[in-house]
Order: C-alpha cells, then structure tokens, then sequence
C-alpha cells in the first residue's frame, strides 16, 4: 500500500462501532472471518483478534504476522478497555489536544498501546470485547478493523 489513509478524531469518531443486544462467540467468529477477507482481499499482512470478556474467542495470523503482533494486539485491545473507544481515536484525541498519549506518565506504555486497529465490541453500550488488527501501519490496521465493523454491520 503506498499511499497511507488519513483520520482526524472526527472521521474515526463517524465510523460505526459495534453496538448490539448481544454479542456472543458465534459473532465473534462471524466478524473474524469477515475480518480475514478483508484482509486477503487488500493483500495485507495482519493479525486479527477478537477479544470477549476477557477471553480470545478469535484469532488468525495471515502473511508475515506472528507472536511479534501479540503485544500489540493486547496492547491495543488494551486501550479499547480502559477508554471504551477505538485505539486511533484515543491517539488522535490526544495529538489534536498537542499531548501525545505516548507522553503520558499515568499509564504503561508497555502494557496500553494507543495506535490504530482496535474497535470496541459493546452489548448494550458496555464494552464486552474488542476486534483488534496489528502488522501494517496503524493507519491500515484502523482502516480494515473500521471495514470488517462495516461489513459485519451491514449483514446483520
């Protein structure tokens, strides 16, 4: 992919997120799999992970992704837990208020990842889970997670 896409806080804050009266392990594979053909058909080399209730109800590695990705897909995931919001959103938010996240004191770095890819997963508007994609810039990895939500979204 040569040309990067580009978010502001208000293009990522426009983009459907999950928001349903249920959420269970089946969807959670429905999702996953919409995610995968993403994926394939933008030839792209991401993890996806689907976290529900605290517990990984999907997961795949495509192309060059490996455990190299698991602390970012955690991390990520990570940020979707604590700020009930997508991960870019949580970067860009605190890039438009000139205090990047990574500046933080009060959070660890190591353990809160905010970068593109993570989408919360809410049943009732309280976050139960997250999809999260790592392996390419978190631009792309926001842009196929916000495309598997939209197409998962669409077919229900």
């Amino acid at each position: 992919m040569t040309d990067l896409p580009t978010f502001t806080a208000a293009d990522v804050e426009s983009q459907p997120t999950i928001d349903l009266a249920s959420f269970e392990n089946d969807d959670a594979v429905d999702l996953g799999l919409i995610a995968v053909q993403v994926i394939r058909e933008q030839n792209l080399s991401l993890a996806v992970r689907i976290l529900l209730r605290g517990d990984v109800a999907f997961q795949a590695k495509l192309k060059k992704t490996g455990a190299g990705n698991d602390p970012w897909l955690a991390g990520k995931a990570a940020v979707v837990d604590r700020f009930g919001e997508p991960s870019l959103l949580v970067k860009l938010r605190h890039q438009e208020a000139g205090t990047p996240f990574e500046e933080r004191t009060d959070v660890d770095h190591e353990l809160l990842k905010a970068h593109g890819g993570s989408s919360p997963i809410r049943v009732n508007g309280e976050v139960v889970g997250s999809i999260t994609t790592s392996g390419e810039p978190d631009v792309v990895d926001h842009a196929a997670t916000a495309e598997a939500v939209r197409r998962y979204l669409a077919g229900r």
